[in-house]
């Protein structure tokens, strides 16, 4: 391997330490034991790396700002929007710009000399553009991990998105669903793997099987809704439907009203029956269950039985896997999970201040609490219940 080949990750894959110790070690800066430090260098020497000095004086120079990168469906999505804004809140709180990256991102050489670190969210492995944002020479902090083969980043802020869909499936049987569904995100971001994983591993664990659904990352209303007519048809005993995508809820209400499944366990909406039932701890939400509630194969919330093109007068119960306006202001409004989205971008670009200031060490990762918000969709109302 020659010197013109060899990168920050390869003297990090050789060492066996993040790329982020690796810049730290060579330039004498950070919390790097001199055992390390000196394992890095070696390192470094054996394989003939030598520094871009024109790419070590852009990293040194502050420009004042960071940039951040969303997913190419971000713009017509409330969950994205709501995080952004907290990320630029709290970016200016260091005195720093926003710079708000396009899709495709950017070279490593060119973004690095015009932000001071950045902030990429819900990172597929699939897209192009993060092996090249990870790369750039600048601190990089993640929302939600980063499950491809490029180098991890300098720090990750992560919500438990395996318990959160644990608390849905949960609640759901806890009132009387026998046979649930879960419109799972396409993808391959952290987010999207853990809930195809855990709607699996949960009805496994339970002895209740979970029809599992693909849609996309970002269904549209109307995509949730073929999706749930379709579903329903080929499953007629579905009798309550997790959709996973944000702003997707809406389609589902629809598909049922459509097949005369009123939502909500009651024959109805009922009243609003809002309230929190389960907030996830800050470092690492979890909830466990007794999957109560389970009773014949037949029967439903409400009892009854669909025909063969999913239409009956049973009802339907209703969950989403992202709060917000849609699941809010839906009726019957849907039970969701809150996940604080401006709280969640105020949280990655603290991580990435603290990061730049030299206040938390490289390789960070802070969990981010949600919430469980009960409402009509899913029944009645019931005590709140505590983590």
């Amino acid at each position: 391997m020659t010197s013109r080949t060899v990168t920050l990750l390869d003297v990090a894959r050789a060492a066996g330490v993040s790329k982020s110790t690796v810049s730290d070690a060579l330039q004498g800066s950070g919390r790097v034991a001199e055992a390390t430090r000196d394992r890095v260098r070696a390192v470094a020497e054996e394989l003939g790396y030598r520094p871009n000095s024109a790419a070590r004086r852009l990293r040194r120079a502050s420009t004042g700002a960071v940039g951040l990168h969303l997913p190419a469906t971000a713009t017509r999505l409330d969950y994205y929007m709501n995080l952004a804004f907290g990320a630029v809140e709290r970016a200016q709180e260091d005195g720093l710009d926003m710079m708000l990256l396009g899709p495709s991102g950017a070279t490593g050489g060119r973004i690095a000399s015009r932000v001071d670190g950045l902030l990429v969210i819900d990172p597929e492995s699939g897209d192009s553009a993060v092996p090249g944002l990870l790369d750039a020479g600048v601190p990089v902090v993640t929302g939600e991990r980063y499950l491809g083969p490029a180098g991890g980043p300098s720090g990750a802020v992560v919500c438990d998105n395996a318990a959160s869909l644990t608390a849905l499936l949960d609640h759901v049987t806890e009132r009387g669903a026998r046979r649930p569904a879960v419109l799972a995100p396409s993808g391959s971001s952290a987010w999207a793997t853990a809930l195809r994983a855990t709607a699996g591993s949960w009805g496994r664990a339970r002895g209740v099987p979970v029809a599992l659904r693909t849609v996309p990352f970002a269904a549209t209303p109307a995509e949730a809704e073929a999706a749930t007519r379709e579903l329903l048809a080929a499953d007629p005993a579905v009798d309550a439907v997790i959709c996973a995508p944000d702003g997707s809820a809406p389609g589902v209400l629809r598909a049922a009203a459509a097949l005369g499944r009123p939502v909500g366990g009651s024959g109805g909406s009922g009243g609003s029956g809002e309230g929190a039932v389960h907030t996830a701890d800050e470092s690492r939400g979890s909830r466990s269950g007794n999957g109560s509630g389970h009773g014949g194969e037949d029967a439903g919330p409400g009892g009854g039985g669909a025909t063969a093109d999913g239409s009956s007068g049973a009802p339907l119960l209703v969950a989403s896997c992202v709060d917000g306006t849609a699941t809010r202001g839906a009726e019957p409004p849907v039970t969701a999970v809150d996940l604080r989205p401006a709280a969640y971008g105020r949280a990655c670009a603290a991580l990435l201040c603290d990061i730049l200031a030299g206040r938390t060490a490289p390789d960070t990762v802070r969990g981010h609490a949600w919430s469980l918000e009960i409402r009509a969709s899913t029944g009645p109302s019931a005590a709140p219940a505590g983590p």
